[in-house]
């Protein structure tokens, strides 16, 4: 366990963010590669598999569920010095992962074809958007095993093994993407559906790796079978702080699908376009949300340690930072976003419609970046319930305009952009008033002779 409770916050930051952005970026390129050979399939397929990788916002909601509630738990005991209490949370975790990682499969084949015909601009993309996600399934199954691992090391302050696995399986599916999809060396293209296979195969050895690390060389929390009996209180706790947080990720499901809504009449060039601009805006955020999601564990731990002063200070440091590395992501954007984009797809007009959208789009990262920094700082300390406010005031804002403008007859697609930007800085004035509501329900000034009180 790493002791985030003494020495400089900002340093905690930087030592937690680096590896963290390093092992998101090659998560991020499982997305990449894939689309990367897909793209070279034609239209169509470009828009299936971006309409169905919308999905994995469902899947990122309930991994945060479960991520999140394990995350804010561990890290507030082991702030505590309680070990025996952060190996039942973590136990109980994977007990969780593996209930759910049963009902995404279940659900995942019963209404994923319904999802795409709801989507999808024609047949052939429902056709192509439902063939990855069924090789796909499995992979996001087996997503909650690796959450729940991952998370209980991020809650102990350890982020360095979820690099390097992440870095070790990146490298397996871009070995495998050209194979299954193109069929290099086989002769047997799979197609859409082997992107979905190679993700697949790549995240199951992401699982065995971890767990090996977990068996061999984690002395903090670890396996233990004796604590898998479920414990419906340790669950309630977790998803307390999990669902609301989740509820976030289903939040933006349905915004990007009220997109995708919105854009389906311009047919399956402007969904491509989209679909790539979106991946390139996630591939170049994540140094932003990785110094996010290290404001979690160690807001936690100093909560868990009552110590007020660090957790304002790790909040506002963080702010600095991400201001500053998104303001510098922008200008990249505006400079050459051309350059982003054209590994992606070999149609101008698709790159066209991707370049217009991170163009206007980036006027809104910074926005971003604080929204993110928000939602992390609710996390540590346990009450997710003001982010899920943050994120359902942005779907109304966004979502009722939207639906507006895709019924009148001078509609363009640009309109969503520009409406997208200005919600998002309505969204971050909203996420920072909470944060000072919630600094003055745990942390008060004190009174002369009256302790602080931490309410959990």
């Amino acid at each position: 366990m790493r002791d985030l409770t003494q020495g400089s916050v900002l340093r905690h930051i930087v030592n937690m963010a680096a590896p963290i952005a390093f092992g998101m970026i090659f998560q991020t390129a499982y997305y990449l590669v894939d689309l990367y050979f897909v793209g070279h399939l034609g239209d169509v397929a470009i828009a299936g598999v971006s309409a169905a990788g919308n999905v994995m916002y469902i899947l990122l909601g309930l991994t945060q569920v479960l991520g999140v509630g394990t995350v804010a738990l561990i890290s507030q005991a082991a702030g505590r010095k309680d070990q025996p209490e952060a190996n039942l949370i973590f136990n109980q975790s994977l007990v969780l992962s593996a209930l759910c990682g049963g009902i995404t499969l279940l659900g995942g084949y019963l209404f994923s074809p319904i999802y795409m015909s709801w989507v999808a601009a024609d047949a052939a993309t429902v056709a192509a958007g439902t063939s990855y996600l069924n090789w796909f399934l499995p992979g996001m199954a087996l997503q909650f095993a690796l959450v729940s691992m991952g998370s209980a090391l991020r809650g102990t302050g350890i982020v360095r093994p979820a690099m390097v696995v992440q870095i070790v399986t990146v490298i397996l599916n871009a070995a495998l993407a050209p194979v299954l999809i193109a069929g290099w060396g086989t002769g047997v293209a799979l197609g859409v559906a082997g992107a979905g296979l190679a993700s697949t195969l790549a995240i199951a050895a992401a699982v065995l790796l971890l767990g090996m690390y977990f068996v061999r060389m984690e002395k903090y929390v670890g396996f233990h079978a004796d604590l898998w009996r479920p414990r419906l209180a340790s669950w309630k706790r977790m998803l307390a702080i999990g669902l609301p947080s989740g509820g976030e990720f289903l939040l933006l499901f349905i915004y990007m699908g009220v997109i995708f809504w919105c854009i389906r009449d311009f047919g399956a060039v402007a969904q491509a376009g989209f679909g790539v601009g979106s991946r390139v805006m996630q591939a170049i955020v994540l140094p932003a949300m990785a110094v996010a999601f290290a404001v979690g564990p160690i807001i936690g731990q100093n909560f868990g340690a009552r110590q007020p002063e660090r957790v304002r200070e790790t909040f506002n440091q963080a702010i600095l930072v991400n201001s500053g590395i998104m303001a510098a992501v922008s200008l990249l954007i505006h400079v050459r976003p051309e350059w982003l984009v054209s590994p992606f797809s070999d149609d101008a007009e698709v790159r066209a419609v991707a370049v217009g959208f991170l163009t206007i789009i980036s006027w809104n990262f910074v926005a971003q970046g604080i929204v993110f920094t928000c939602s992390n700082l609710f996390q540590g300390l346990g009450d997710t319930r003001p982010g899920l406010l943050s994120s359902a005031f942005r779907l109304v804002a966004f979502s009722l305009p939207a639906l507006w403008l895709a019924a009148r007859p001078q509609f363009r697609i640009e309109h969503l952009w520009y409406l997208s930007v200005v919600v998002q800085l309505l969204q971050m004035g909203l996420s920072y008033w909470l944060v000072r509501i919630q600094f003055r329900r745990y942390f008060p000034e004190p009174a002369a002779g009256v302790s602080i009180s931490f309410n959990t």
